[in-house]
């Protein structure tokens, strides 16, 4: 690996180069404030924030949003772990030492649309020859009058810190960084800028805005946060499962049992956090995807009971390199993973994924602070749109530009149990009509192949029958005859569908059996056996199971109780029976 870190020093001022609210930036923060031991930090923000921006930054790492009347617009500036801005002023009240904010204040600061190299290949090839990329792109643009003014007005800040300190640590912009450091030769004149700002407020951020409005997606931003003390132990495997369960006896002693979807997510927040690498590595985008994914996949195969498969998970980041590729980035951002995801598993898949990218485990509703609720627009100009179809849809980040709506969860713990107090049982309408469209389309197929079997071909004589056999002609072309083929149909239709996915001998996987007699006259009799209705709980009153097998009878009410008949007693599995009552 090349040596990361790299510093333009220009007097006793080092200076870190760095990408705003980057984590490889963040990062490289931490690894020059161990380097060089700074006796003085100055970053690149007004001091007229100074007061409001300290308290949100002892705070972390619980997020705040700094705010402010630019004119009739709000600014706001994100108080978040993975910035080195925000790193920078961490250490140095950490560590004691001085900070200062060397910017000056502006009612509105210059926004350009910048086309930059994708922050990750600093993690591959190092700063320096990053660095030297993106200075050789800015030297070709116009510099706007107003940034003149800031980085005249830093050089000269940093001229009176660098007489009165020993070792400055300056944390800047790429952009600034090189006028900088050629006024900083020059004399500097005291600039004339506003030396107070009323109306700065502090706020919590909502954490249901957390995806929204983050810079990192937060699963990223919890990872950094976690790495930067010494690292957790592994959590031991067999925690808490983000599969919803109840025990029958806790409805009748009026208990309710805590649904742990928070400890759930954090507990795998820590477990990736310590398997991106060693103590003090810089963490790498790429594995922390990866162990996103893998996380995402478990708490899917918890939820659905189904299991990601190694095609999936190649296709996945496949499809995701390649649409990170169309936007010239080395690494998708959230949108394009969550694309990948929908794309190449399913919506519940996609869902699952989201919702572990969206945590971070330290953001509360209530603080000392009022709670603010932001949403991209409020920062941004723009956003993309991502649909789960069979959910109600989350919203997504604000920097990778994703808008999605908000999932129903519980009101309380437990409070999905009320449902159950009803001892009746009844299916979901929506799933009856798939699992009957299913069974019509076996039907149809199970009719066709029987009709394969019964048909003939023969030597075209006087009638085309059913349409010339083309494979029987061809394999008996040396014969010099045409063969037709006729097609026998099916004297009756097909009454019964038996589907077996696992018969299950042991009587251990899929422990349910159940017969329900067809509702109306469009369904079906139905004898299934399936997992427990109280092992999976997805909402009110409702438990999602998966099928071992299931028998399709129609026309309906004709079907007993198929498991209780003494007739199928010797039948070796729950399979046989249902053969045998079709």
């Amino acid at each position: 690996m090349p040596d990361r870190l790299h510093l333009e020093n220009f007097g006793n001022v080092h200076a870190l180069p760095v990408l705003h609210y980057r984590l490889e930036f963040a990062h490289l923060v931490r690894e020059a404030f161990s380097a060089l031991q700074p006796d003085c930090v100055a970053i690149e923000l007004p001091q007229t924030l100074e007061s409001q921006f300290l308290r949100g930054v002892r705070r972390l790492p619980e997020l705040s949003v700094l705010s402010y009347q630019q004119g009739e617009q709000s600014a706001f500036l994100i108080i978040e772990p993975a910035d080195p801005l925000i790193e920078g002023a961490r250490l140095a009240l950490q560590h004691a030492i001085p900070l200062h904010l060397v910017d000056i204040d502006l009612d509105c600061y210059p926004s350009h649309p910048e086309k930059l190299p994708d922050s990750y290949a600093v993690q591959r090839i190092g700063l320096e020859p990053y660095y030297r990329e993106v200075a050789g792109l800015y030297r070709g643009l116009l510099p706007d009058e107003d940034d003149l003014r800031r980085e005249r007005a830093m050089a000269f800040r940093l001229q009176q810190l660098s007489a009165s300190h020993e070792r400055v640590l300056f944390i800047c912009g790429m952009s600034h960084l090189e006028r900088i450091r050629e006024n900083f030769a020059l004399p500097q004149a005291q600039p004339l800028t506003r030396t107070r700002r009323d109306g700065v407020t502090i706020s919590n951020l909502h954490p249901d805005c957390c995806h929204e409005v983050l810079a990192e997606f937060p699963f990223l931003s919890a990872l950094y946060e976690t790495r930067r003390s010494p690292l957790p132990a592994e959590p031991a495997s067999g925690g808490p499962s983000l599969r919803k369960s109840f025990n029958a006896f806790e409805l009748i002693a009026g208990g309710k049992q805590s649904i742990p979807e928070q400890e759930a997510l954090a507990e795998s927040v820590r477990r990736s956090a310590r398997r991106l690498g060693e103590e003090g590595e810089m963490p790498d985008r790429q594995k922390a995807m990866l162990q996103l994914f893998l996380e995402a996949a478990r708490h899917y195969g918890q939820e659905t009971g189904e299991k990601v498969h190694h095609w999936q998970k190649r296709a996945f980041f496949r499809f995701a390199r390649n649409y990170a590729l169309l936007s010239k980035t080395l690494l998708p951002d959230l949108f394009q993973m969550l694309a990948a995801a929908r794309g190449c598993l399913d919506d519940n898949f996609a869902y699952a994924f989201f919702r572990l990218a969206a945590c971070y485990p330290w953001q509360r509703e209530t603080s000392e602070l009022p709670t603010l609720r932001l949403s991209a627009e409020d920062i941004w100009s723009s956003t993309r749109r991502i649909r789960f179809r069979p959910k109600e849809q989350q919203r997504g980040k604000g920097r990778s530009l994703i808008k999605l709506m908000n999932r129903k969860k519980e009101q309380s713990p437990g409070a999905w149990l009320d449902g159950f107090d009803d001892p009746h049982i009844c299916s979901y309408p929506p799933e009856d009509l798939v699992i009957e469209g299913y069974g019509r389309n076996l039907k149809k197929i199970g009719a066709r192949q029987l009709s394969e079997e019964q048909s003939r071909s023969e030597p075209f004589s006087a009638s085309l029958l059913d349409g010339i056999d083309m494979r029987e002609t061809i394999r008996n072309l040396h014969e010099k005859k045409i063969y037709v083929r006729e097609n026998k149909r099916l004297q009756s239709g097909i009454g019964c569908v038996v589907v077996v996915f696992d018969e299950d001998r042991e009587s251990s996987r899929f422990p349910y059996c159940m017969t329900w007699l067809g509702e109306h006259e469009q369904e079906s009799d139905m004898a299934f056996y399936a997992t427990s209705p109280a092992g999976n709980i997805v909402g009110p009153g409702i438990s999602r199971c998966e099928y071992g097998g299931f028998l399709l009878s129609y026309p309906p009410r004709r079907m007993s109780d198929v498991w209780q008949d003494s007739d199928y007693r010797e039948a070796l599995g729950k399979g046989e029976v249902l053969l045998m009552a079709a």
